[in-house]
């Protein structure tokens, strides 16, 4: 059986140390092993990335702007082969990965810009003979904790803009699916990047503490559950590193009663069910306001959810591929049995789904419940699966009430018509990232990417504006040339124009 190993300094490295089994999830087999870093091979990364750093840090963004030119080429021409990788290892569907990709490849084109986002700031004259600029400074050597749900996409909001900020970086990806992760960091490599200013390293908490405590690595992201992001958040900050750590979710989407219902219910089988249900902006929770759109809403959506194409993500035409692993499935059917058990109505049960000649696999079917509450566990944790509830409310303000109770904002919509309606709910909700008539308002690269409350742990979005300030600080330099003619007496009070 193969190994996924570590890349460091430009060389694959297998260390022998300890390992993990990488599952197919579609079959329930192990495909692969994959190695798990003690902490001195991640202090072996370090070291190298620290050792790199110097050097690129003075290379001109123009030229880390190439790097980035010609890997976002390499990336277009393997995107066959790299949804490949992530369907066999993550279960999702082809075309679902070949979107997620995209989606990263996004984020690499904005990193391509360096040149103009580090630009700083300068003003002549701001007293006599004296002006002040500002500038973009690299933190040093940086890193990256990445989840299992997006093993292409979540790295690519991380480390090309921090490497094109002139940073040096170590990337933890999941070790459920590492493979198409590390061969993506391979592609950098071959488009110029220098040795030593990426490196990855899998593992598990070993791996994690050790990126945490090491006095070398000045700032993280992270991005998983949010038990993990607070943890990463507290330790990381206790010993002054910068971190931005996004956790979890549980996304509403409210139905007015002047909502186009046949977009709506497109929309939300697909924010729902995709990528089965494993992703942070997925909809969870559809808030009906009145029982007549409730009604309607699930007349509409029960048919849908069962007809969803459900199979081997390999396999094309699909809607969804199993969960993850064997546990995540068996989490979610017991969220599914705990709604029955506190009384919401399961309009269609996913549990005990079988795929013909992939019976093994860690399949579930798309599941309704109504008559939701706000009481039951099926409505206030992350159940991280093909799981949607309908709740039920009089007006718009419960709805929104509903929403801001929640621990969790990271993203919202609205279906309506009303401009009003609309504008109200952006102005008001707690709430990260919002969308009107838009199921998944995740930003484009060139915003920012975070939510509100207990889904992000940190002053800082990831990519886009708030990431370029991440990955830099800023330093401002005031200089003065006196005329040489002129001779100035001391002062002593603090000076001013």
């Amino acid at each position: 059986m193969s190994i996924v190993q570590h890349l460091i300094h430009g060389e694959l490295v297998t260390k022998g140390e300890r390992s993990a089994d990488v599952f197919n999830p579609s079959t329930g087999q192990a495909v692969r092993k994959v190695e798990l870093a003690s902490r001195a091979t991640v202090q072996q990364a370090i070291d190298s990335a620290k050792a790199a750093f110097p050097a690129w840090r003075n290379t001109p963004p123009a030229k880390r702007a190439q790097v980035m030119f010609r890997f976002k080429q390499l990336l277009e021409q393997n995107e066959a082969r790299i949804a490949q990788m992530i369907s066999e290892e993550h279960g999702k569907t082809l075309e679902d990965a070949a979107g997620e990709l995209k989606r990263g490849i996004e984020n690499v084109e904005f990193a391509c810009a360096a040149p103009e986002v580090l630009k700083g700031e300068y003003s002549r004259n701001v007293g006599p003979n004296i002006d002040a600029w500002s500038d973009f400074q690299p933190l040093g050597v940086v890193a990256g904790i990445t989840p299992f749900n997006f093993p292409a996409m979540v790295p690519l909001w991380m480390y090309p803009l921090a490497i094109a900020c002139g940073n040096a970086f170590i990337l933890k990806p999941s070790e459920r699916d590492p493979s198409s992760t590390l061969y993506i960091a391979q592609l950098l490599h071959e488009a110029g990047l220098p040795n030593g200013i990426l490196n990855v390293v899998h593992g598990d908490k070993e791996a994690v503490d050790a990126l945490i405590e090491a006095p070398e690595v000045k700032a993280l992201s992270f991005v998983g559950s949010t038990p993990i992001a607070e943890y990463i958040y507290a330790e990381g900050t206790k010993r002054g590193k910068r971190v931005q750590a996004l956790g979890g979710a549980k996304n509403h989407a409210v139905l007015m009663p002047d909502a186009d219902l046949d977009n709506a219910v497109s929309a939300l089988m697909g924010a729902a069910y995709g990528s089965c249900g494993e992703r942070c902006m997925a909809i969870s929770v559809a808030v009906c306001v009145g029982d007549q759109v409730a009604d309607a809403l699930i007349a509409k959506l029960e048919p849908q959810i069962k007809a969803l194409k459900i199979g081997a993500g390999t396999s094309c035409g699909l809607d969804m591929g199993p969960l993850v692993t064997a546990a995540a499935r068996d989490k979610v059917v017991g969220y599914i049995d705990e709604g029955v058990a506190a009384g919401a109505r399961l309009v269609v049960d996913g549990r005990g789904y079988r795929v013909a000649g992939n019976e093994d696999g860690y399949f579930v079917g798309g599941t309704l419940f109504d008559n939701v509450t706000p009481e039951m566990r099926i409505y206030k944790e992350e159940i991280f699966g093909p799981v949607l509830c309908v709740v039920r409310v009089n007006s718009l303000e419960q709805a929104m009430q509903l929403i801001n109770d929640h621990e969790y904002g990271n993203g919202t919509c609205i279906f309506t018509r009303d401009g009003e309606a609309a504008r109200l709910f952006c102005d008001e909700i707690e709430v990260g990232m919002v969308g009107v008539n838009v199921p998944l308002p995740v930003p484009v690269a060139y915003h920012s990417f975070g939510g509100w409350k207990r889904s992000l742990f940190g002053d800082l979005h990831a990519y886009g504006p708030d990431g370029v300030r991440f990955y830099t600080r800023r330093k401002a330099i005031t200089q003065r040339w006196p005329q040489r003619a002129s001779h100035e007496a001391s002062q002593f009070a603090f000076p001013s124009l």
